[in-house]
């Protein structure tokens, strides 16, 4: 098998119970995954949610704040919590990671954006493994404002597949991948396992649909497709309640959902 350089993103509802607390089997296993492909030869880059649910877990909140700086603060303790969770877990594997927490300017400021990919390239090239969130703890814009450069951490996920030069982009969520209709509302719903373009028919059935505790749905991730496929990186959604269906996809079975890349 070619090696590759891999951009997986996590959502919090993957990574997270209901209460918030960290699903360490989950963790643990994505882990074994992805040190094993890094294992392999593949370069892996980890994009992860989750930073607010857990430390709103950790701080014994009763429910997530509405007041940003609470959510900052939730964020900070989150991150925190989430990084060292991962060093442990990609430590017993024989694994390093460097935690790289990104704010949009980072990707807009051309400078700062030549940094960022030098950074990642070092990291990538000395057998490291990135895991980036959004820099939530300074970055008010990307918790509350309309103008958000990210969006989710969907996009993000794109945006630095793009930027490292990705071959693949696998989003791993609690949700299969794309239906032809909504599966709460429809049990005949079927899976859509191969999109070789996104129509305007495609981007309709993302509407109405949303992860359980992340800020994402359907329609974050058929945006992250379209900006994934149009810059060259094929791009996946897949289930991330088992982990080893990184292994299903990198082997070319059909699991999940699959955007096929442009060029």
């Amino acid at each position: 098998m070619e090696k590759q350089r891999i951009v997986v993103k996590v959502g919090t509802s993957t990574l997270t119970g209901e209460n918030g607390a960290p699903s360490l089997r989950t963790i643990d296993k994505l882990a074994q995954v992805l040190s094993a492909l890094h294992n392999e030869g593949n370069q892996v880059i980890l994009v992860s949610s989750g930073a607010i649910a857990v430390g709103v877990n950790k701080m014994r909140l009763s429910f997530k704040p509405a007041d940003v700086c609470m959510k900052q603060a939730a964020a900070a303790v989150g991150q925190c919590e989430l990084i060292h969770i991962y060093d442990k877990c990609f430590g017993e594997y024989g694994n390093i990671v460097g935690q790289i927490l990104l704010a949009p300017e980072d990707i807009a400021v051309k400078v700062k954006r030549r940094n960022l990919r030098n950074t990642f390239e070092a990291l990538l090239e000395n057998g490291m493994i990135p895991v980036v969130n959004e820099n939530d703890s300074v970055s008010h814009a990307e918790i509350e404002s309309d103008k958000k450069v990210f969006g989710d951490n969907d996009m993000l996920s794109a945006i630095v597949a793009n930027l490292c030069e990705a071959n693949r982009l696998i989003i791993l969520s609690d949700i299969e991948g794309l239906y032809d209709s909504n599966p709460h509302e429809n049990k005949d719903a079927r899976l859509i396992h191969r999109v070789p373009e996104i129509t305007d028919e495609i981007r309709q059935l993302g509407a109405g649909t949303s992860s359980n505790r992340g800020t994402g749905g359907m329609v974050t991730k058929l945006e992250a497709a379209e900006y994934a496929v149009n810059h060259g990186i094929d791009m996946h959604i897949a289930h991330g309640s088992d982990p080893s269906n990184i292994y299903r996809i990198m082997e070319g079975e059909a699991v999940g959902t699959h955007f096929v890349r442009r060029y």
